[in-house]
């Protein structure tokens, strides 16, 4: 069930107070995520880059922080045998997906420190609680309903038509959502989507889309990146755009307020993601959170001097937090599997995308092309937005992405 299931001299009986920070030092701090994918492997090595060790629990054998880690745990997330042997090796756990089940981080809690907590977890895994923690905090969302059965259906108020049904739980990149003009086609699409507990929300006229990331210490104390600007297609972040003038000031603004208020009404520890719609009439609607680090935020790798990753660890480990700087235009492109050729067995042109100055290649060690998985991301930089977006383009045509 495990790979380096030995528990290290020190590295559970290390004397770290409750509440303490964590610094590393001769005898080894191990903190430890849940899940093994990307996000993961980019947590694994800012915190390895710090001085920690890590740990991984993850079930995939293969998975990609797994391999990159000091110890991974091979098990299922609700496994109680994983979990007490993660909590024996770790001083501290956070998550890099949020849907790992809520109530294995609170198993975890109970001995140790745990962030994001197992609550805020919990009603980012439901959107019905996630858009009443909205409602409570102030932040204007879509106009919804929840649809839990048959009766909902008939009953949804017609002003929320058109719309998109969306699942209340376990939705990501477009997944469980279906756009619905009617009211025969919400009935179809509930029933598509088996009846599952719903949310109907009004299809909104959107400017554009952007997100804010900011990370919330123990102690409350709260610092934000730039705010991005997001293009989506097919419900899976392709391209993120992050320099002066991407989002009008005031609205950026906004957008940090409403993000710190969010982030404040959940009592929040750790790294967070506030994903908000642009109206065409310039009002601000938040869509969604990510308790964990965002594709939206990669480009804080090369673009900040610090990464999202680095704010996750020093807030996982009780470490100051400093207003990060972002040194460099930047623009992100989503790699996704289908550049990899119909036959998803081409190498993309890597060595022409690698002669753009300032191009950040970043594969995630995945050993299986699909379409619309995220295979990497390419991050250009460049001292000025028109040189970064022109650069951008020039990236996108070599590899055969749709221009922005």
């Amino acid at each position: 069930m495990s790979q380096g299931s030995a528990l290290l001299p020190g590295a559970h009986s290390q004397g770290v107070q409750a509440g303490a920070a964590m610094v590393p030092s001769a005898r080894p701090v191990t903190l430890g995520v849940m899940g093994g994918g990307q996000l993961g492997r980019m947590f694994v090595h800012a915190a390895q880059a710090m001085g920690f060790e890590t740990a991984v629990l993850d079930p995939d054998a293969d998975s990609p922080a797994g391999r990159v880690s000091h110890h991974h745990i091979q098990s299922a997330y609700q496994d109680p045998q994983g979990l007490a042997q993660l909590a024996a090796l770790c001083s501290a756990i956070t998550t890099e997906f949020e849907n790992v089940p809520a109530d294995a981080l609170a198993t975890l809690a109970a001995t140790r420190t745990v962030a994001p907590g197992a609550n805020a977890v919990a009603i980012a895994q439901d959107r019905l609680a996630e858009k009443a923690h909205f409602v409570r905090c102030g932040v204007p969302c879509a106009p919804f309903a929840a649809i839990a059965n048959a009766a909902d259906v008939e009953t949804a108020p017609a002003d929320l038509l058109p719309g998109i049904l969306k699942t209340a739980r376990l939705g990501y990149d477009g997944k469980g959502q279906v756009r619905v003009a009617d009211r025969a086609q919400l009935r179809q699409a509930f029933e598509a989507l088996k009846q599952q507990v719903c949310v109907l929300e009004k299809m909104l006229p959107l400017a554009l889309e952007c997100s804010v990331l900011l990370a919330r210490g123990a102690d409350g104390a709260m610092v934000d990146f730039p705010v991005q600007r997001n293009v989506h297609r097919a419900g899976i972040l392709a391209v993120t755009e992050v320099f002066a003038g991407n989002v009008p000031a005031a609205l950026a603004a906004q957008a940090v307020q409403a993000a710190r208020a969010i982030a404040q009404g959940l009592d929040y520890v750790g790294l967070l993601c506030v994903e908000f719609f642009v109206l065409q009439d310039g009002s601000l609607v938040v869509n969604e959170i990510a308790p964990r680090p965002h594709n939206s935020g990669h480009y804080t790798l090369d673009a900040c001097d610090q990464s999202q990753f680095d704010l996750q660890v020093r807030t996982l480990a009780r470490l100051p937090l400093t207003q990060p700087r972002q040194h460099s235009a930047a623009v992100m492109l989503n790699i996704l599997g289908e550049l990899w050729g119909p036959g998803l067995d081409q190498t993309p042109p890597w060595d022409a995308v690698l002669a753009l100055r300032g191009a950040h290649l970043h594969l995630y060690g995945k050993r299986e092309a699909r379409p619309g998985r995220k295979m990497g991301h390419l991050t250009l930089t460049a001292p000025s937005p028109q040189a970064v977006h022109e650069t951008a383009l020039e990236a996108a045509h070599i590899l055969g992405i749709e221009g922005f």
